[in-house]
């Protein structure tokens, strides 16, 4: 296990359950497109402007406490939401091809649901805060629920598991169903705020300033809150290079070990619901952990619902992973993309220039 030595736990209001942007992240790619652009078109998705109000709002939606300290931290964290913004229009245009819909009714229901134990006053300041609107709240929370819906059809509902993988599966981790003591499943998404020698996420994506980190793990739990799958997110975003690429799990981890860890990683563990999860905090590093399962001490076996129960989870979470990536790939490969403000920046050789993207005619 490669936990970071973490602190308290932090909160967050239940606000932020709309300002969260999609389950996905990351850059695509394509020859530039060769239509006229608007001077405010921050991105072009096959014939797709997304200008730069598009982005601060997205930006303003992220932000929570101060804004990053520097121009250079500031357009750093522009361009992972534009990054983002991106791969969400690629999703909207497949949702509007089939035919997804949020009815009123169902985005009213989530919008009270998202709102709830928050008063007025205090989502108005919020609002005044965020230099947003009411409206701009819930044109976000529709767009994840098409994303989310999107990807249930495509990818959730489209995964099988059988009995007899089950049954493989059992046979060849027989071992593992045989515990001398309680143990406790984890996952984990690590943020530190240094440099990292080795990234093994999916985008790449690595903190490296406390700024950074900060603005980073608001992003994941943003996503978290608003239903996005954390192995997903961890495989997207976490920087420990072990645990990355099986989406954060680190499988179980016995209790005698636990009693080992810090303190408040013990605690955090030990005290916590299955399925939710907590965000520990110190020193500029943050680790996020998620409790999947607790497993008592004993031989178990395959006629047991739980051991079935997790070894479907377990298979389904691996196999709607792949699956969605390969979907995520599939858009990508058809889709032509101009990222005009990344353009922008490598001509000022990182050099933060005026916000505006470059000209038409320069591309």
């Amino acid at each position: 296990m490669n936990f970071v030595p973490t602190a308290q736990r932090c909160s967050r209001p239940a606000l932020l359950l709309l300002l969260a942007l999609a389950g996905m992240a990351g850059a695509c790619q394509g020859k530039p497109a060769a239509p006229p652009v608007s001077a405010d078109a921050w991105a072009v998705v096959n014939g797709r402007e997304i200008t730069r109000e598009d982005v601060e709002r997205a930006f303003r939606r992220n932000l929570q406490g101060p804004p990053p300290a520097s121009d250079e931290e500031t357009a750093t964290a522009k361009l992972e939401v534009l990054d983002q913004l991106i791969v969400q229009d690629l999703l909207l245009a497949k949702a509007r091809e089939a035919k997804i819909d949020v009815p009123d009714t169902e985005l009213d229901a989530a919008y009270a649901e998202a709102r709830k134990g928050i008063t007025d006053e205090a989502f108005a300041q919020e609002l005044a805060r965020r230099n947003l609107t009411a409206a701009d709240m819930r044109d976000g929370l529709r767009r994840d629920m098409l994303v989310q819906k999107l990807s249930e059809r495509e990818v959730a509902s489209k995964v099988v598991v059988t009995d007899q993988e089950i049954a493989a599966y059992f046979e060849a981790n027989r071992a593992q169903f045989n515990r001398t003591e309680d143990a406790y499943r984890i996952a984990q998404i690590v943020i530190t705020p240094v440099r990292d020698a080795r990234t093994a996420n999916r985008t790449g994506n690595d903190a490296t300033t406390p700024q950074e980190a900060a603005f980073k793990v608001r992003m994941v739990m943003d996503r978290l809150k608003a239903g996005a799958s954390f192995a997903e997110v961890a495989a997207d975003f976490s920087e420990d290079p072990e645990s990355a690429p099986r989406g954060g799990d680190l499988g179980y981890v016995p209790l005698s070990a636990l009693q080992k860890a810090p303190p408040p990683l013990r605690e955090a563990v030990l005290t916590a619901t299955p399925g939710s999860a907590k965000l520990l905090s110190g020193g500029g590093a943050h680790t996020v952990v998620l409790v999947v399962a607790k497993d008592v001490a004993g031989q178990k076996d395959l006629s047991m619902p739980e051991v079935k129960a997790a070894i479907t989870q377990g298979l389904r979470d691996r196999r709607e992973q792949l699956l969605r990536a390969a979907f995520l790939g599939a858009i990508r490969n058809d889709a032509v993309v101009v990222n005009l403000m990344a353009r922008r920046l490598v001509e000022a050789q990182g050099k933060v220039p005026s916000v505006a993207p470059a000209a038409a005619g320069t591309r």
